[in-house]
């Protein structure tokens, strides 16, 4: 199984469409799909507005998309292919707690493509995405924390010679990775699509032969 993890620093940057682009364009992968939520106080992480992310008697909640009308952004991913869509809600900083119910639900999963920054501290993927919007000023403490992990960096590209609204923010973290430009719409390119699945088939292939290896 392999485990691609897209996060990103702020919202708005294009995360839930970078999942469902790269579903959408690689179907042979049969992604099962994750969407990671935490909030407090009845307020969204995901965009600091009132919500119903809050479970009425728990601290986290996973349940499973079953409309495919488009409308949620776990829906999105069903809408795009995903086998399976799933929406993990927790209290900030809680989503400890909800790491043994999801790694159940994925356990059988042939591949999974999660919509997070905060569950690289609970998983191995084994591609991280990070997508970077330098007209966004804000940027996750969580994004920062996990940006020398990106394994590629997806990047809008600025209009005209427009001056990046980071503050106190440096991209040395990532020097030497892959770079992919985007101008949304699209949000995935070929280019970023290759990317993945080279990278997953490479990896697919070294550990088959590490398993031969093994066995003989």
């Amino acid at each position: 199984m392999a485990i691609v993890i897209i996060g990103g620093h702020s919202r708005s940057v294009g995360k839930t469409s970078v999942v469902a682009g790269l579903i959408a364009a690689l179907p042979e992968f049969d992604w099962i799909a994750v969407k990671i939520t935490q909030y407090g106080h009845g307020i969204c992480s995901a965009n600091g507005e009132a919500c119903d992310c809050a479970t009425a008697d728990h601290a986290w909640a996973v349940s499973e998309e079953k409309d495919r009308s488009g409308e949620s952004d776990t829906s999105r991913f069903l809408v795009a292919g995903a086998v399976r869509s799933l929406w993990v809600r927790t209290e900030q900083g809680r989503l400890a707690e909800a790491m043994p119910s999801l790694r159940q639900r994925i356990a059988q999963a042939r591949n999974v493509i999660v919509e997070s920054n905060s569950v690289m501290k609970f998983l191995r993927p084994d591609l991280y995405l990070t997508v970077l919007d330098p007209a966004t000023a804000d940027f996750k403490t969580s994004a920062q924390e996990f940006l020398n992990s990106a394994s590629a960096v997806i990047l809008h590209q600025p209009p005209g010679n427009s001056a990046s609204a980071w503050q106190n923010v440096s991209l040395k973290p990532v020097a030497g990775r892959p770079i992919f430009r985007i101008a949304p719409p699209p949000y995935v390119t070929p280019e970023i699509v290759h990317f993945v699945r080279e990278t997953l088939q490479t990896q697919g292939r070294t550990a088959g032969h590490a398993e031969l290896r093994a066995e003989s």
